[in-house]
């Protein structure tokens, strides 16, 4: 279970196991980057720029995941993502936040 907010509602958070991430450094395709160019100049969405920015948060999302689950969290909250451009053509994707293991609520 993953999501931004501080809590699950019908869980009861009983450890903290700490700050997770994953952390993935993407760069653009030179033929994907012309093409992205050339649609631009006829507006709306770049297909080629959406699927790469999908695929780099993905793949953060997935290396984040397999960070909880070896420091033994069961669920992660605070959850976001964050991208900084390292140069030109050069992003890095930051997928993170709070491995917890949570229990269910009775009642």
């Amino acid at each position: 279970m993953v999501t931004s907010a501080n809590e699950l509602p019908g869980y009861r958070i009983s450890e903290n196991r700490g700050i997770v991430r994953g952390i993935v450094v993407r760069s653009n395709n030179i033929f994907g980057s012309i093409f992205g160019i050339l649609r631009s100049f006829f507006g709306g969405n770049i297909e080629v720029f959406t699927e790469m920015c999908d695929d780099a948060r993905s793949h953060a999302f997935d290396e984040m995941m397999k960070n909880a689950s070896s420091m033994g969290a069961n669920a992660i909250v605070g959850f976001r993502y964050d991208a900084t451009e390292l140069s030109q053509g050069i992003t890095e994707v930051l997928a993170y936040g709070t491995a917890v293991r949570v229990t269910r609520i009775e009642g």
